[in-house]
């Protein structure tokens, strides 16, 4: 029976981390080890998790000597898991507990595999919604799907050993999840089953901007960053050094290059509408609302500038 190495990140996680770490322990599958590493916490998550690990063999704890931060922190715990399958944890989740034992016995062929999930208040009462009301879900190996969205949570997905042979180090301009989904489309199939096997704990945010004073600039100056970082972001995903689909990926980054130079992306804009069934596959939106969605896309980086 294949060890699962299940590799959990936390930071300053106290509150909700032993209710995961009981559905994670509580797991139906025999052949397991938990690979926990906190990432510098100042509460009790360091305490909790020792707790659990002189309670269970299977259970080791790692802390970083500074802090990481999330991405590089998964980068970490993936290399600690001896496991020839993977599965990643975040610290508020709720699992269920045959969530491994299923997701092994369907993996099959695929390099990595993933499921649906459920959402839950902060205090852990369903929303009566799930993750597939908001997105579609992929199955197969075309990487192209993943270069403008993902649906891919690192909580629902467990891959083999096999992929962390062409990682390459993790694009910090995207989510870990994104990266590693990215990466196994690549070489290979991607997976999918319906059910709902985690409770995905969503957290409300206070706003400290009582009076939302300089809302409106804070909005355009954001517009900008998030145009920056996808133009990083597509930079790392052609040049990805296990790519399929190279001369669509070039095709791509250029028409977002010469955005980045220009008033107007009309060029990038007709890509898109062209590519729309890959590049907007994942959007769970109208025909309209994607239309619009692409339509952004023609304005370029210096005109967006000047209306900041």
């Amino acid at each position: 029976m294949q060890l699962v190495s299940i590799a959990l990140c936390t930071y300053n996680g106290e509150k909700y981390l032993a209710e995961q770490l009981d559905t994670l322990v509580g797991q139906d599958y025999p052949n397991l080890e938990v690979v926990a590493l906190d990432d510098g916490s100042k509460d009790n998550t360091l305490a909790i998790l020792r707790t659990y690990e002189a309670r269970y063999p299977f259970f080791k704890v790692y802390q970083n000597e500074q802090n990481l931060g999330y991405i590089r922190n998964f980068e970490k715990a993936i290399s600690l898991c001896q496991g020839e399958l993977i599965a990643l944890a975040d610290q508020d989740d709720i699992w269920e507990l045959h969530k491994i034992s299923l997701m092994v016995g369907e993996i099959k062929d695929n390099l990595l595999l993933y499921h649906n999930s459920e959402f839950i208040t902060e205090e852990g009462l369903s929303m009566g919604r799930k993750m597939s009301d908001i997105r579609n879900f992929y199955a197969g190996n075309d990487s192209r799907v993943f270069l403008m969205e993902n649906c891919v949570s690192g909580h629902a997905m467990l891959f083999k050993k096999e992929l962390v042979s062409f990682f390459s180090a993790f694009d910090t301009n995207s989510f870990h999840d994104w990266w590693i989904v990215y990466m196994a489309a690549c070489n290979g199939s991607v997976g999918f089953i319906n059910d709902c096997l985690v409770k995905y704990r969503q957290h409300t945010q206070a706003n400290t901007n009582i009076l939302r004073l300089d809302r409106g600039q804070a909005k355009k100056r954001n517009a900008l960053l998030q145009i920056e970082k996808e133009y990083k972001r597509i930079q790392v995903f052609e040049a990805y050094a296990h790519n399929n689909f190279q001369s669509f990926k070039s095709r791509l980054l250029k028409l977002t290059e010469r955005r980045m130079k220009a008033y107007f992306s009309f060029s990038l804009f007709f890509f898109m509408y062209r590519h729309q069934d890959k590049l907007l596959f994942i959007q769970k939106k109208s025909k309209l609302s994607k239309f619009n969605f692409m339509l952004k896309y023609a304005w370029g980086y210096k005109l967006k500038q000047l209306l900041a």
